[in-house]
Order: C-alpha cells, then sequence, then structure tokens
C-alpha cells in the first residue's frame, strides 16, 4: 500500500473516527479488512453495514474500507488495538500470533465438517475462545469464515499425506500450520498472500492452501495443475471490535450490532457454498480436481493427530478436548 495514502487514511480515521457518546449516542466506526468486495465475507461486511445503520436509525455509521486499504491483517489487528479501526473480520491464524489459543482452529482436522464447525463455534466453545480476545484489547462478537481449506500443487496429485513428501508449500504465518506441512513431510514457507500468485507462477513455491473462494479470486488454478478437496482446515474470519468501541455501546445499540454480526455470518456462509459449487465447475477445465475418499480423509485425520499434540501445551488440552466433546472426532 502507497505509504502516503495509508497515513492519511489513518490520520482520518484518528480525526473522526470513533465519536463515543460526545455526540449524543452517535457512533462512526470504522470496519477495516482485506477480502475483496465481491467474495462472500466482503459482500457480508456490506450486509453488516446496511443492516446496523437501518437498525439504528443513524445513530451508528459504519464505514468499511475492504481490501487491504488499511494495510494487512496484522496491521488492522494493531490498529483496533489502538482503536483506529473499530471493526475487523481478521483470520483465525493471524489472531493466533496475539492470542495462543486461537491456533487451536487450525489444528488440521480439528473441524471435521461443516455441521461440527458450526456446532463448535457458534456453541459455548467457540465463545470461550473468543472471550480470550478480551485481554488484548478486542472482543470478539463471533465466527465468520470463506470454507474450508484445500491443497493445490504443481508436482502431484495429492491423495495421501505421503503424497506431499518434499513439495514446498505456501503458508500463513502461523505455527500450527508450518508444523502441520513440516509433520506431513512437505517444505512449507510463510509468504505473504498478495504474493503467492507470482511465487507459484516462478516455482518459488510449488503449492498453497486456501478456501475455494480464494483459489478462485487470487486466481490460482491458472498457476496451478492439482487441487485436493481435501477440507482439512476451516479458513475462520473472528468478527472483532476494539474494546473502547464496544463497551461505547448502550445495550439498545449493542443488540443491533449482534444481532448484524449474526444474520452477516450467516449470509457469507450461505454465499460461500453458493459460491463454491459456481466456481469449482467454472475452473475444473483448467486443474485437475481431486476429493478425498472417506478412506483416504480418515488416513489423512490420523496423520493430524501429532500436530494436535504438539500444540496441546500452547492452547491447552482442555480446550482441545472440548471440541472432541463436540465433534467426537478424536483419536481413538
Amino acid at each position: 500500500m502507497n505509504s502516503k495514502f495509508k497515513f492519511a487514511a489513518l490520520t482520518a480515521i484518528a480525526l473522526a473516527g470513533f465519536n463515543g457518546t460526545a455526540m449524543a449516542q452517535e457512533f462512526t466506526f470504522t470496519f477495516g479488512h482485506v477480502l475483496m468486495e465481491d467474495t462472500p465475507n466482503g459482500k457480508a461486511a456490506r450486509a453488516f453495514e446496511k443492516e446496523v445503520e437501518e437498525k439504528s436509525n443513524g445513530r451508528i455509521e459504519i464505514n468499511v474500507i475492504p481490501a487491504g486499504g488499511l494495510g494487512g491483517d496484522v496491521d488492522i489487528i494493531e490498529q483496533l488495538q489502538n482503536d483506529l479501526v473499530q471493526i475487523a473480520i481478521p483470520p483465525t491464524a493471524t489472531l493466533g500470533n496475539f492470542e495462543p489459543k486461537l491456533q487451536v482452529l487450525d489444528l488440521p482436522f480439528i473441524l471435521p465438517s461443516e455441521e461440527m464447525m458450526v456446532k463448535v463455534l457458534d456453541g459455548e466453545v467457540g465463545r470461550s475462545i473468543l472471550d480470550t480476545l478480551d485481554q488484548h484489547g478486542m472482543h470478539g462478537v463471533n465466527f465468520w469464515g470463506a470454507g474450508f481449506r484445500n491443497i493445490t500443487n504443481n508436482v502431484r496429485e495429492i491423495t495421501s499425506v505421503e503424497d506431499l513428501a518434499g513439495i514446498k508449500m505456501r503458508t500463513m504465518q502461523a505455527p500450527v500450520i508450518l508444523t502441520q506441512y513440516n509433520e506431513w513431510g512437505a517444505n512449507p514457507t510463510a509468504m505473504a498472500f498478495a504474493e503467492v500468485y507470482g511465487g507459484l507462477q516462478a516455482g518459488v513455491v510449488d503449492g498453497q492452501e486456501n478456501p475455494i473462494a480464494n483459489i478462485v479470486a487470487m486466481k490460482f488454478y491458472e498457476v496451478q495443475k492439482y487441487m485436493t478437496l481435501s477440507s482439512h482446515a476451516y479458513h475462520g474470519y473472528a468478527a472483532v471490535m476494539s474494546e473502547n468501541a464496544w463497551n461505547s455501546l448502550p445495550d439498545d445499540l449493542r443488540a443491533i450490532v449482534v444481532t448484524a454480526f449474526d444474520n452477516a455470518r450467516d449470509l457469507a456462509r450461505e454465499l460461500t457454498n453458493e459460491y463454491e459449487a459456481e466456481e469449482l465447475a467454472k475452473i475444473s477445465s483448467d486443474i485437475a480436481v481431486h476429493r478425498l475418499t472417506d478412506a483416504e480423509k480418515e488416513a489423512f485425520i490420523k496423520g493430524s493427530f501429532a500436530v494436535h499434540e504438539a500444540f496441546a501445551d500452547v492452547v491447552t488440552p482442555e480446550l482441545i478436548n472440548s471440541i472432541y466433546a463436540v465433534t467426537g472426532a478424536g483419536p481413538k
């Protein structure tokens, strides 16, 4: 991002962003995220903006700044902590660098299906995970997401853990994901999201993992030969507010905001499912697609428990076991 533009944007936010209660309970909140506007979550952010403004009768104004207009996810989280930004939807993987317990959601196959994902993230366990953000100047409201992550690469079709041996995989800067691919025998390299297409095209990395929405939006299928629908990790976003913004809201406006967050979450999930089905059909002629069989997926799951064990002390055994209790998918 142009540093001059970024400075100007942040200065404007600091001067006019959060009015608190100084203007008769009128609030202006900046909602920053890195996603493109036409993605399911980008559309959900706009729906949230519209609902809050309408239901609050204009007492709350939401200014959505998408597509990394305020920087990357780490930048936005730091701005949120300093109340320069009041609302954000950073990936749980990135938040795991600020609060280690968030890393539990990146453990491979910890959420073995969409049904179990909803039960965990929208239930008591999800609430307990969000509550860990309170000590970091943030209030977690709920979990959005872009679907489950899948594997693409240029070396070979992936049907087993063994097939990943030696493949150079691009990952996010997330300890769990780096450990996961090391455990699976690949060579993981952390790389900024914006650099992945070029990295794949130049052969700096052989493959990457992302949900279908991101694979399509960034056109990774143009520079990849194989895709495995592994659904090994949910690409979750935590919908968060700055502590000051959340605490400033009176109960009636807080209820409106929470309901709008929940409606936007559900819309994002609905749009993601529709988008994935449509786009997968469109790109199937550009990339060879393999869906893991039940037996192949079970073998992947068994090959993932070592990663769970490696992070038990980081995220706590109690938290891992509380998820197993909901999903019934722990080691037998």
